[in-house]
């Protein structure tokens, strides 16, 4: 790229946050001052239970600090777009990827929105193409696209002509049309409105409902569809719009991919799909950056890629920048946030905090990457300029990208910084050899998925890929545009959000105990130690916490159970108290100062007890198999559903906690019932006599305080015990659970002496 001058088109401020910062600190002070407790009165507790305690609370300790750590110098970033334009002769390509992979879990619909939204971006039509990748082989999918291109002929120019922000159709027309008008009171509009949302209903009617279609392909595009299965068809590939003359106001190529799959081959998930996409995208136009979103993150501001570029294209950032990242906000969001998923303050705390780092973690969706770097290029080939010209062979890109002579050339192409010319495009003439590079075996023998590109082992890929590039020396950044660049739809109920919960904690465990450790990568990398902290931050709040947590709670009931005592009974409880109370203060205020409800944040604080002891313990257990090779771990997909209202707040079923047969409710529903049993034995005398002589002291009130307060945080557990429908813990979870808890109390009644 040439430049006019050398001004920034992005600029980073650090800020103290000071009331924050002494907060943090006198919470880690206490917490290390009931650590200190704990040692000098090991004699005034049973061993047992002050070993669990002072093994729990110095996890709590750490982990505390890695939260201090993590948030002590945020910072935020602000791009000047405008810069941009004025500096940059000419615009670079950029590919759009969108990923889905279930036609029921992901409805075509909501892939059709998210895809219409990209078309519609404010950047040169001729300069952008959209790949969309389906896993689930689907014709439905490939039916909607196909439906959808012809609507974007008339909805794109519409969302230009008057500047429309929301270019998702289902968003857009889910305003009142008084409020639309009122902003645009002609003529001319309303009609033209009235015409769009008569076409969208259609389309939408089409996608649902014509099933005559493509229930069986056998004729035209949908003969490709014949004779496949979701897990064992040949790669797919195609073209469903072509912008042949590249003209400056068309619209964008459009491509349909299924890549290749086989019985018993490996398929890498997510990961595996996004690297087939980087293959097809660099044979075709090969942008120089890209952009991936999942099938349900919409644009929700048609500059984004002017947003980006300005980091990836300011003179610093070329150096430095791999890749940016725009953080997930939510539309239709439940009133009071009842399941804890919108993460609203974490989200604003963690980008600042991560944000003054080494650059926020690759969060799978958003994000817009340097294509380079994706192909494994690090700063230091940057400075010694080892990509120039010819030097790199055939033989090393050939063992690193594959036997594909199309693929080498892009591939070169690329790591000498050139890019296609319009003349370089010829989409038909390169549908063949991409339809090869999209199979699964293409991959073998060479370094996709381990040296460069998306990488396997994991199915969180995108933390771990953004972790194999930090550690090459790379920066990030986050993108906050305002209005904001993307938005989504948060899951619902219990079982679509435990499982999205559990799938980040098991793919950030996979990540902890594979080569790519964030540990191993900052002693043996370039990964700085606060990143590493920050790694180390987020792997523990999603997996490692869960178990010391559900110990904690365990102990709570072993100690009520045999009348004994882990929470000190002198002097000493004021530590513990003192911390709660700040704590809770403190919180409930962050919530207030964004204008959130007490209810929102008690939700919250319900549910950052209940996920890692549901979701994240479960996610411990299933890499432990993995560990011991008795099984391998599963890739969840979350189940998205199209709301089909602009705000969902006021429905209160919405916000009720729904169960299914999942094991992911079991430690939960056993915790419970633990507690409660617990809690009888209390009230019915039944506890054993305590040994005065022994200098031991009985169960106290913090022990029984803490453990009524995990029952209130289990209230929704509590009520599905009792409720009816999708509302009711299933009967075989809860005869599980009960065989768990007297089994539990049983142990704890045989430790007692006597």
């Amino acid at each position: 790229m040439a430049y006019q001058n050398s001004i920034p088109f992005y600029e980073k401020y650090w800020y103290k946050h000071n009331y924050k910062r002494v907060t943090d600190s006198l919470l880690l002070i206490l917490l290390l001052s009931l650590l200190g407790y704990r040692v000098i009165s090991i004699n005034n507790y049973s061993l047992f239970p002050w070993f669990v305690a002072f093994l729990c609370e110095s996890w709590f300790t750490f982990s505390w600090f890695l939260t201090l750590t993590t948030q002590w110098s945020p910072a935020v970033t602000k791009t000047y777009p405008h810069r941009l334009l004025q500096s940059v002769e000419e615009l670079p390509p950029v590919d759009l990827f969108v990923t889905t992979a279930d036609p029921e879990l992901e409805p075509p619909i909501i892939t059709v929105n998210t895809v219409l939204s990209l078309l519609a971006l404010d950047y040169p039509p001729h300069k952008l193409a959209c790949y969309v990748s389906d896993d689930g082989c689907s014709p439905r999918t490939f039916y909607a696209l196909q439906e959808a291109s012809q609507f974007a002929k008339f909805w794109v120019p519409f969302c230009k002509k008057y500047h429309v922000q929301v270019r998702a159709p289902f968003r857009y027309f889910s305003d009142k049309p008084e409020e639309v008008f009122g902003a645009n009171n002609t003529p001319e509009f309303k009609q033209e409105w009235l015409q769009m949302k008569d076409m969208y209903d259609n389309l939408s009617s089409k996608i649902e409902l014509d099933s005559s279609i493509i229930s069986n392909p056998c004729n035209g595009d949908f003969a490709v569809f014949s004779n496949t299965e979701r897990t064992n068809h040949p790669s797919i590939i195609q073209v469903i719009w072509e912008n042949k003359e590249h003209i400056a106001d068309g619209l964008p190529h459009l491509i349909y991919i299924s890549r290749e799959k086989r019985p018993k081959q490996p398929h890498h998930y997510k990961a595996g799909a996004m690297n087939v996409l980087t293959r097809v995208s660099g044979l075709i136009t090969n942008a120089p950056f890209m952009l991936n979103v999942d099938c349900d993150m919409i644009v929700n501001n048609p500059k984004i890629v002017h947003h980006a570029l300005s980091i990836l294209l300011d003179h610093k950032g070329e150096k430095e920048v791999a890749f940016v990242q725009f953080p997930q906000k939510f539309y239709a969001t439940l009133k009071d946030d009842p399941f804890g998923n919108q993460m609203t303050i974490l989200a604003k705390y963690l980008a600042a905090g991560i944000g003054g780092l080494q650059g926020p973690f690759y969060g799978g969706t958003n994000c817009f990457h340097r294509r380079k770097v994706i192909y494994g290029l690090s700063p230091e080939n940057i400075e010694k300029d080892k990509f120039s010209g010819n030097s790199i062979s055939e033989e090393e890109l050939k063992q690193k990208f594959g036997t594909s002579k199309e693929i080498m050339k892009s591939v070169a192409c690329t790591l000498e910084g050139r890019t296609y010319s319009y003349n370089d495009i010829n989409i038909s003439n390169v549908v063949d050899v991409a339809s090869q590079v999209a199979g699964c075996a293409y991959e073998y023998g060479t370094g996709w998925g381990k040296q460069m590109a998306w990488i396997y082992g994991s199915v969180t890929e995108d933390v771990l890929t953004g972790l194999t590039i930090h550690k090459k020396g790379w920066r990030s950044e986050f993108c906050m545009p305002s209005p904001i660049g993307f938005t989504g739809f948060a899951p619902g109920g219990g079982p679509n959000s435990m499982a999205q919960q559990k799938r980040w904690a098991t793919g950030l465990l996979e990540m902890f105990f594979c080569k790519h450790c964030p540990i191993i990568s900052t002693l043996f990398h370039k990964l700085t130690l606060r990143q590493c902290l920050a790694y180390m931050w987020i792997i523990n709040h999603w997996g490692l916490m869960s178990v010391f947590e559900v110990c904690y709670a365990c102990l709570l009931a072993y100690c009520i159970i045999t009348n004994s005592n882990f929470l000190p009974q002198d002097l000493g409880i004021c530590i513990p108290a003192a911390f709660l109370v700040i704590y809770k203060i403190y919180t409930a205020s962050e919530y207030l100062a964004e204008g959130l409800s007490i209810r929102a944040w008690w939700n919250n604080q319900r549910m950052s007890r209940i996920t890692p002891m549901n979701a994240g313990f479960c996610a411990f257990l299933s890499v432990l198999l993995k560990l011991f090779r008795i099984s391998e771990t599963v890739f969840d997909i979350t189940k998205k559903d199209l709301p089909s209202a602009k705000d969902v707040g006021d429905d209160k079923d919405a916000g009720r906690y729904t169960f299914d047969e999942s094991v992911v409710f079991l430690p939960g529903t056993t915790i419970l019932l633990v507690q409660l049993t617990a809690m009888v034995i209390k009230l019915l005398g039944f506890q054993p006599p305590v040994a005065t002589q022994s200098g031991k002291h009985g169960c106290g009130l913090g022990e029984i305080f803490c453990s009524v307060y995990l029952i209130i945080c289990y209230w929704p557990f509590l009520r599905g015990l009792f409720e009816t429908g999708k509302y009711r813990i299933p009967l075989s979870t809860i005869l599980k659970s009960a065989i768990l808890t007297c089994l539990f109390v049983h142990l704890c009644q045989r430790t007692v002496p006597g």
